[in-house]
């Protein structure tokens, strides 16, 4: 077997540590035996339907074995895994189809009605439903499964194939697909290791979606090399996770600023044990200094990060040690991978100076999926271009100043202000449109409407909210809207946001 990829790491571990659990999801567990069995045969029985190197498998679903099933069995064969994030709306699911090509897409039940939508017109001709009944159109999971043989599936692969297609959306509307090789999520996976000392005794607690790179590049991926387990949950429940870090005793828990404040405000905090913890870490938004002191009251530090899926994702990360010393601060340079300052030239910056983030390293993409144009400006000298800004302080340590000017981050959800805009600018009687983010004590930022209407019409809050329900994510969706005269703007008519910022922020 010439199968350098991920694919082939759960067969492997079944060599070191068989009877190891490697899964542990709604009260059942999986040994790295059990595992490997079910994803060999899944593997051969996607093979005899007709899936080959290079085809795109599409998955829908939230937190559960058969995402990292399907995962592994999907890169045996060297084809490619296209995870779809459950909160999209219908027409951009429909668009990562058809923009990857999936020919095959593997959904949960309770996600049917939004995969019959979304596949409608794509190119998927193989459906396979999980805890769901099978149909003339639709394969059951289980038996399919059931069907394919036992034994490693021979295919070769390279760490410089192609693994995962993770969209991610766009400043200018519609999303790009990143190519994660497999050289990408391996060489993530040893910074992960290297930085935050993964080993075989570590359990880990997701809680936030797979589809999301730094759930599965950070947490599962790591975790499963090395031979630790991964304990799933489908959604996000205080109760449950303080439950579950106690009864699981887990050592490692990842997520967003939100999802720890709301663990740390829950009745359960003080009393429930949370000893065996031992990392934490946080990305998605700075870390507020009041959690930070909150947490190490109960003896826990946190390892705060940046990155991007394009770089699978880590760029840096903050050794505990140093959070409560570097507050605000996202770390160090990851093991593996450089950083740099530049200004608009691409020179680089010393320290103290903003400027453009860039990264460097055998964890960063090579391109963006079919979109050769996306590529070549996202990248200077070999360089991938964050458009974020932050500077380094003298003792290496990042700081982010500005992410993408439009960009909002809500919850641990990004928001691209160019794709809501140019939903709610299809409103016929909206003549001109900024989306800017607000703060939210509880989810970050949530996402503010500024309206300016064509003369003589009329609209509502709810006229807006209306529109853009099922064409866009919840999350996605402005939960206030103000209406403007006129908005300001440059001499070339771009919208001046840092004054509706300095307004309404």
């Amino acid at each position: 077997m010439n199968n350098q990829g991920i694919g082939t790491w759960i067969s492997r571990r079944r060599r070191r540590s068989a009877d190891a659990i490697a899964l542990t999801s709604s009260g059942s567990s999986l040994s790295y035996a059990d595992l490997a069995s079910r994803i060999a045969r899944l593997a051969n029985a996607l093979a005899a339907r007709g899936v080959e190197s290079g085809d795109r498998v599409a998955f829908l679903g939230n937190n559960h074995p058969a995402f990292l099933e399907t995962l592994f069995a999907t890169t045996t064969l060297g084809a490619i895994f296209v995870p779809l994030n459950t909160r999209l709306a219908a027409p951009e699911i429909e668009f990562a189809l058809e923009d990857s090509g999936a020919t095959t897409l593997i959904f949960h039940a309770e996600l049917q009605p939004l995969a019959r939508a979304g596949a409608w017109t794509s190119a998927v001709t193989r459906r396979i439903i999980i805890e769901g009944e099978a149909s003339t159109a639709v394969e059951a999971y289980e038996d399919v499964l059931a069907s394919g043989a036992d034994v490693d599936h021979r295919a070769t692969v390279t760490l410089e194939d192609p693994a995962i297609i993770l969209y991610t959306s766009g400043t200018t509307g519609h999303p790009k697909g990143a190519v994660l090789s497999h050289g990408n999520l391996t060489w993530n996976c040893f910074n992960a290791i290297v930085d935050y000392g993964v080993t075989a005794d570590d359990r880990v607690l997701l809680i936030s979606p797979l589809f999301h790179v730094a759930a599965l590049s950070m947490g599962a991926l790591p975790m499963l090399l090395q031979g630790g387990r991964v304990v799933l949950h489908e959604r996000f429940e205080p109760s449950e996770v303080l439950r579950a870090v106690e009864a699981e005793r887990i050592t490692m828990l990842s997520g967003v600023p939100t999802t720890f404040q709301m663990l740390q405000e829950h009745p359960n905090w003080e009393s429930t044990d949370i000893s065996s913890l031992r990392t934490l870490t946080c990305g998605g938004s700075s870390m507020p200094e009041r959690m930070i002191e909150a947490y190490e009251k109960r003896g826990l530090a946190f390892s705060c990060g940046y990155g991007m899926t394009e770089t699978a994702p880590g760029a840096t990360a903050m050794p505990p040690q140093m959070s409560t010393h570097k507050i605000g601060s996202s770390g160090m340079k990851h093991f593996f991978t450089d950083v740099k300052i530049v200004d608009e030239q691409g020179a680089e910056l010393p320290p103290g100076e903003i400027g453009e983030i860039c990264v460097s390293g055998p964890n960063v993409i090579r391109s963006y999926w079919r979109r050769p144009d996306a590529t070549a400006n996202a990248f200077m000298d070999g360089w991938f271009r964050s458009g974020d800004l932050g500077y380094f302080d003298d003792d290496g340590y990042i700081y982010i100043s500005d992410r993408l000017k439009d960009m909002i981050i809500s919850g641990g959800e990004n928001i691209y202000s160019a794709e809501v805009e140019g939903v709610i600018m299809e409103i016929p009687e909206v003549s001109g449109v900024a989306l800017i983010g607000v703060p939210d004590e509880k989810w970050g930022e949530l996402p503010l409407a500024v309206v300016n209407l064509a003369p003589g019409t009329r609209l509502t809050t709810q006229d807006i909210i209306d529109h853009l329900t099922g064409r866009l994510a919840k999350y996605k969706i402005p939960k206030r809207v103000e209406f403007i005269d006129e908005l300001p703007r440059t001499a070339s008519g771009k919208v001046r946001k840092a004054e509706l910022r300095a307004e309404y922020v």
